[in-house]
């Protein structure tokens, strides 16, 4: 053991040695030939992009074959192929055809991206119907509406690795494209396996978008005193809002605590800089309260299996201020 301390500082200067050695082959001409490279390749309008597709080893039906197996989902070849076509590429073929006296019949993915936009947003409102049973039908909305966005779909879509499989008249293709493509796959699936595997794959890759998110924030309530005040009212009960505790008062650090109290007993609690402001956060602590999604909440479900009926009759019905 001795005889191998001693050697741990020279085995350390020999690793140093090495690591300069191999450092000192970076030639002094490897930066400035790579910036004129740059410099005239910007010259040239910059670096061009070409499609995967029209490249000669290209194989469209083994890559379609490839996409299905992948997400392990079985799509009618045609339809999967109508799916990544967009409008753009067949009316270009379309021009390249006339020019050359032929006429081939080509759809674009229009049709099953309206249906496939169709289903997912009716089964993302009941899904939410159903894990999320006391929020109110306006907060679901903005909730779903912010699920089929069209940044959240194209977002999927790109790592469901589409890009390159679509086709299209200009590349790389933008967002709109990319959300269309993924709603005319939804659509494809549908006719291809039936309702309960679209719905499967929309759960899977749309629905877990919420994974980690706070629900709360998809819905902006302005008023939300308002909106408490009024739920309340319904339910026959008062609130009364309670000053329970300031610090650093008539100073720039100063905060205030509010409780609401109901029948007595402290429903919330808010802080903030003014007591106004500790009263808004105290009455957004309560909504979350009696809609269920406090910070605190059990996980969304994301494994609900078939489609969901949700039942809504005792859920809120508020109209956003």
């Amino acid at each position: 053991m001795a005889l191998v301390r001693r050697f741990v500082p020279f085995l350390a200067k020999a690793v140093r040695i090495q690591q300069t050695t191999q450092a000192q082959k970076i030639h002094r001409w490897v930066a400035p030939t790579l910036m004129e490279l740059k410099r005239r390749e910007d010259k040239l309008g910059g670096k061009k992009y070409y499609p995967r597709n029209t490249f000669l080893d290209w194989n469209l039906e083994a890559e379609l074959y490839a996409f299905g197996q992948r997400l392990n989902e079985e799509f009618d070849s045609d339809l999967l192929l109508q799916a990544f076509t967009d409008r753009s590429y067949v009316i270009k073929e379309e021009m390249k055809q006339k020019e050359m006296d032929f006429d081939i019949k080509m759809k674009d993915n229009k049709e099953l991206a309206d249906i496939g936009e169709n289903f997912i947003r009716a089964y993302i409102q009941n899904y939410l119907e159903t894990v999320l049973p006391k929020f109110p039908l306006e907060g679901l909305k903005c909730i779903r509406n912010h699920l089929t966005s069209e940044s959240v779909l194209a977002n999927i879509s790109l790592h469901l690795g589409t890009k390159d499989i679509i086709l299209a008249a200009e590349y790389p293709v933008d967002n709109f494209i990319l959300a269309n493509t993924f709603k005319a796959i939804v659509g494809a699936l549908l006719d291809s396996s039936g309702e309960e595997r679209a719905a499967h794959f929309v759960r899977d890759f749309v629905i877990t978008q919420l994974q980690g998110q706070d629900v709360n924030e998809y819905w902006p309530i302005e008023d939300p005193w308002t909106m408490l005040t009024d739920i309340l009212k319904k339910d026959g009960a008062t609130i009364e809002p309670r000053l329970i505790g300031e610090a650093g008062k008539n100073t720039l650090l100063a905060c205030y605590r509010v409780g609401l109290y109901v029948d007595k007993k402290i429903l919330s609690t808010g802080f903030g800089e003014s007591v106004a402001v500790a009263k808004e956060m105290a009455a957004r602590e309560a909504l979350k309260k009696i809609f269920g999604t406090e910070d605190h909440m059990k996980p969304i479900n994301f494994q609900l299996d078939g489609i969901p009926k949700p039942n809504s009759q005792s859920r809120y019905q508020i109209s956003a201020s």
